[in-house]
Parts: structure tokens; sequence; C-alpha cells
């Protein structure tokens, strides 16, 4: 599904990654974790092709990313990929539903085909009864699991985490990784996860560490 070589970043004259590596498979959840200024999220940020990387080059469901650009590379990032961030980063003045269709709408989908697709996650993941409520009518789990179906809604190649638990108590935290599990085992969803959580990591399938920007083992 993804495959990286040779991923190096500076930012000024200090190095970030440093020739980094990395193969994930299709329907496989994959955990990154490390100190902070390891690098994860930057070379996260690489492979979900919201940064550059200075080297190396990223093949992602067939396509070599490094030969788009502009809108081209916007389009496929839309349908490819879905992205969780810590801070949700929902719509304030947007519904639940609406959060959740604005990927599909981008996408140029029809608007009630799109709608029903929203409703119909939702409701798969237990928010069926918060559909029309704001954001700031929802608690801190519920809006991130609306963060999770608007990853979801253009049923993507992969879905890319940064820090997705960070602002959730123990329970909602573990709550939310059994819920990427639940839907590999259900549409056989591919997720690359970026953790300071170790205790959480453990529940993927494979646990990648980083440290001062390189990879350092896999488990």
């Amino acid at each position: 599904m993804l495959t990286a070589r040779n991923i190096r970043k500076n930012y000024g004259p200090l190095p970030v990654l440093k020739s980094v590596d990395i193969e994930i498979q299709k329907g496989e959840i994959v955990s990154i974790v490390g100190s902070s200024g390891a690098g994860k999220s930057t070379l996260l940020h690489i492979l979900g092709t919201l940064d550059k990387a200075d080297n190396g080059s990223i093949s992602l469901a067939g396509q070599q990313i490094e030969n788009l650009k502009g809108n081209q590379l916007a389009a496929f990032r839309n349908k490819h990929i879905g992205f969780v961030f810590q801070f949700h980063h929902l719509l304030p003045e947007f519904t639940a539903v609406e959060n959740v269709c604005i990927p599909g709408w981008i996408a140029g989908r029809k608007k009630k085909e799109v709608t029903d697709n929203a409703t119909a996650i939702l409701t798969t993941l237990g928010l069926g009864d918060r559909l029309d409520n704001k954001p700031q009518q929802l608690s801190g789990g519920e809006q991130q699991r609306v963060a999770v179906a608007r990853a979801l809604i253009n049923n993507p190649s992969i879905i890319m985490a940064d820090e997705p638990t960070g602002n959730l108590d123990s329970a909602k935290a573990r709550e939310l990784h059994q819920l990427f599990i639940d839907l590999r085992s259900q549409f056989n969803q591919t997720f690359l996860i970026v953790t300071h959580n170790e205790e959480l990591a453990q529940l993927s399938d494979r646990v990648l560490h980083m440290k001062d920007g390189k990879m350092m083992e896999n488990g």
C-alpha cells in the first residue's frame, strides 16, 4: 500500500529525517513511537503529502507521489488519504454530518450520496443521534469520532493519524484504538498512527521506533 525510501528532510541546517525507509501493507495497523523531536510527525506529514521531502521516493496506492503537483496532488490526497489529528480540526459552524461530508463534496460527489454515506458512517460509530450537533455540543471523544468518520468518507487507501488520542483520557484513548482495530476488521482499512503512547501502540500489528530522525527497529 505504501513504500517510502531514503526520506530526508532538513529544516535549515537541522536534519530532521535521516534516510528513513518504511513499508506498510494493505489492512495493516502500524504505529510509530518515539520521543518529541524524533521526526515522527514530520515523516507522517511527508507521507501524507502535506509536506515535501528534500530527498527520497514515496509510492502510495501504486502512484509515485513525487510525480504529482498542485491540483493533481490535492485530488490524490483527497481520494486516497484520510487524516485524524490530535485537535480534530472540525469546522465549528457546521454540524457533525456536514463536517464529515466536506471531503466528499470537495471530491465532486453527489450531495445526497455523500450525506447518506456520512450518516451511515456516523451511525456505525455510535453517533446516529448526534448528526445535527455542532462540535461545541459534542464531547472530546465524540468530536474525535466525527474526525474519524470524516477521514473515512472517501473510502481512502490509508488513514494517517497524528497523536489521535493526545486530548483524550485513557479510557477514551483505548476506545479510539479499538475503533481503529474494528474498522480494519470490517473494511480492511489501513492505518498509520503516530503516538507517544507505547501501551496503546502495542495494540497495533507493528510498532516502528524513531529516534533522532531514524527508524530504529521493527517490533
